[in-house]
């Protein structure tokens, strides 16, 4: 089953062509960092515009990677949300175009799901239950996962997101955007135990995650500092903060997954990417006896290759929808 699936929840424009529920043949994705950076984030409207103007070659570009053409595919895949309104429907409305074109089903896909998911779609010696961590600039939670489709959530955060704190901190920092990169490559050179920040919520026995506590310390930390602040002691600051956000999701879905006796571990979202996040995983899970799959770093960025590979797990649902009334739903929840 051939499937093509757009992303655009935010400020990536991403198309990808998957077969079945497991081989990603193309996946192209097409960022807008240098657009946002000027104004050290995500412009809602800048964003959508700049959808519109290149959906259309990123759609044609992975169809092309793939040597396959629109009438070549049996399901299409959009993410319905949660997002920028926007941008979402500029996603919908490219595929509803598509679908009436070509007269192919096309189903809505929950963003979340996607990096919920990615690690584990199409690998056949998964085992469940699995523990799913998200840690991505707008969620940070841990899910149960019972199979594809099947969630239970455990925790979540109760304020800011880690990859939100990264993009605060990075603000803080003087750094530019995005911050949760230029943040770690800074921290590259620091200590990461130059300074002991706060690990929001460590003690408690839930599984929450509060990370606006420790965002408040950087702030002060920075403020005490003797300006202008040396450039290692900000490395220092970096890798000390990179170090306690670290801390607190490796130890606390350990913590989880001893709890409800899982043994596999996964995660995904944009903050996976971080080297220091990986490093920590890979060897607690290691030391514990933990397996860990982790996604290609591509794999962790908003993009379409994760619509299209779950979608395959919702092709029912493409089959019998009626006119393609898919709506754009920016607060739609992930639901366990």
């Amino acid at each position: 089953m051939n499937i093509l699936a757009i992303e655009t929840s935010c400020d990536e424009t991403s198309a990808a062509v998957c077969r079945d529920g497991y081989e990603i043949l193309s996946n192209v994705i097409a960022s807008q960092d240098d657009i946002h950076a000027h104004y050290g984030g995500v412009v809602p409207e800048l964003a959508a515009r700049r959808h519109i103007e290149i959906i259309g070659q990123v759609a044609n570009k992975a169809l092309e990677q793939a040597s396959a053409g629109f009438e070549d595919m049996d399901i299409l895949a959009v993410t319905q949300g949660p997002g920028l309104i926007g941008s979402l429907i500029v996603g919908i409305s490219y595929m509803q175009g598509v679908s009436y074109r070509y007269g192919i089903p096309m189903v809505g896909i929950n963003h979340i799901e996607g990096h919920l998911t990615a690690p584990l779609l199409g690998n056949q010696q998964v085992c469940y239950p699995v523990l799913g961590l998200i840690v991505s600039g707008g969620h940070t939670m841990l899910v149960k996962m019972d199979d594809v489709g099947k969630y239970t959530v455990i925790g979540r955060t109760l304020d800011d997101a880690a990859g939100e704190a990264f993009d605060k901190v990075a603000t803080m920092m003087g750094l530019g955007y995005p911050g949760g990169p230029l943040v770690s490559k800074l921290a590259q050179k620091g200590d990461p135990n130059a300074i002991r920040f706060p690990r929001g919520l460590l003690r408690s026995q839930s599984f929450d995650f509060s990370f606006s506590g420790l965002k408040t310390a950087v702030l002060y930390k920075l403020k005490s500092e003797s300006h202008p602040i040396p450039e290692q002691r900000q490395a220092d600051i970096a890798a000390s903060f990179e170090e306690a956000v670290a801390d607190a999701l490796v130890k606390k879905t350990l913590r989880a997954a001893k709890q409800y006796g899982i043994k596999t571990i996964t995660a995904g979202g944009g903050v996976i990417r971080n080297a220091r996040l990986r490093t920590r995983l890979e060897k607690q899970c290691c030391k514990h006896g933990y397996r860990l799959v982790l996604p290609e770093p591509i794999l962790c960025t908003d993009n379409a290759g994760m619509i299209g590979t779950l979608a395959y797990y919702y092709r029912d649902r493409a089959m019998l929808a009626k006119d393609n009334a898919i709506d754009p739903i920016p607060s739609l929840k992930f639901v366990g």
